[in-house]
């Protein structure tokens, strides 16, 4: 059986305090309570680059389970703003940086804000065709890199940060089956201005496709799994925003504490807001039902079981 032992988090130390910048988004506290939730952005230094996130991940999740690099059997990177341009992948670069066996396979896949749950079913079907017991998912994308402070739609949203789960045969959750979908005719509404290099989303467009897509696909994910909400004892939701988040527990009817908003303080980390929040997840419960969603228009969803 391949599932996940542990997750290791890394979110840096410097911060944008979004209460600073209410007048020169004319919006006020309310706006950022009760919209978008961020109240504060985690943001990296200018000299940590991507696979630096990454391994400050790894270093956490050594101090959570005995894992020695010479151990590691494969690497998945989760990114969608890897070091430099992206050649050579970044997956490479944190092979290197984390002196990690040459038997060890490394590659990055390309998703955004459903890439944990992508990223998930991809390694765990990798390893267990290849025999493999122990393997690494990181996410990592920080979107400081192509963020437009003065852009109200983007700026007041994203944070960075990092994780790297630890997959193996030892798991303490275990998958169960997954739901994913794509409406690439929609792309647009998340994407990088080629022109300027700097992230542009229509924000109606995402909140009407979080509001009306989601909810069904989680629905049918849980019917697949023979599960329903009340069966659900903790709902790992992208942290897309407050106001999002709040529309999916009220339109799936979740209690409130199974639905936590946790990003406040961070922001929008894209491909590591479930893992972030899994990593502070009571290990006791038996049922977990993850979801993400976003850039591509991309969603994913799969519940995760104890392991007894």
């Amino acid at each position: 059986m391949i599932g996940i032992q542990a997750i290791g988090t890394y979110i840096p130390v410097g911060r944008i305090d979004n209460k600073q910048r209410m007048t020169q988004f004319d919006i006020d506290e309310a706006f950022l309570l009760e919209k978008t939730g961020m109240l504060r952005l985690a943001v990296k230094a200018e000299d940590e680059e991507t696979s630096d996130l990454c391994c400050k991940a790894f270093n956490d999740l050594q101090r959570k389970v005995k894992l020695e690099p010479d151990d590691v059997e494969c690497i998945v990177v989760c990114t969608q703003n890897p070091d430099g341009h992206g050649l050579p992948h970044t997956s490479a670069i944190v092979h290197a940086k984390l002196g990690l066996p040459d038997t060890c396979a490394a590659f990055d896949i390309s998703l955004g804000c459903s890439g944990f749950v992508y990223g998930l079913s991809v390694i765990q079907s990798f390893m267990e065709a290849n025999g493999f017991s122990k393997g690494v998912l990181f996410t990592a994308d920080p979107y400081s890199k192509i963020i437009d402070q003065q852009d109200k739609n983007t700026s007041l949203l994203f944070g960075d940060g990092a994780t790297a789960t630890m997959i193996s045969t030892t798991p303490v959750w275990r998958s169960g089956k997954f739901l994913f979908g794509s409406h690439g005719k929609e792309n647009a509404a998340i994407a990088v201005d080629h022109s300027s290099g700097k992230l542009n989303m229509n924000g109606r467009s995402v909140f009407s496709f979080s509001a009306t897509v989601i909810p069904q696909n989680i629905t049918a994910m849980l019917a697949a799994n023979n599960l329903t909400v009340a069966d659900i004892d903790y709902f790992a939701l992208h942290q897309g925003s407050r106001y999002i988040v709040d529309t999916l527990k009220k339109k799936l009817g979740i209690e409130k504490a199974k639905a936590p908003f946790v990003a406040a303080d961070y922001g929008n980390t894209i491909s590591s807001s479930i893992p972030l929040i899994l990593s502070e997840a009571d290990i006791e419960f038996n049922y977990i039902a993850i979801a993400g969603f976003g850039v591509g228009l991309s969603w994913a969803s799969t519940v995760l079981f104890k392991v007894n």
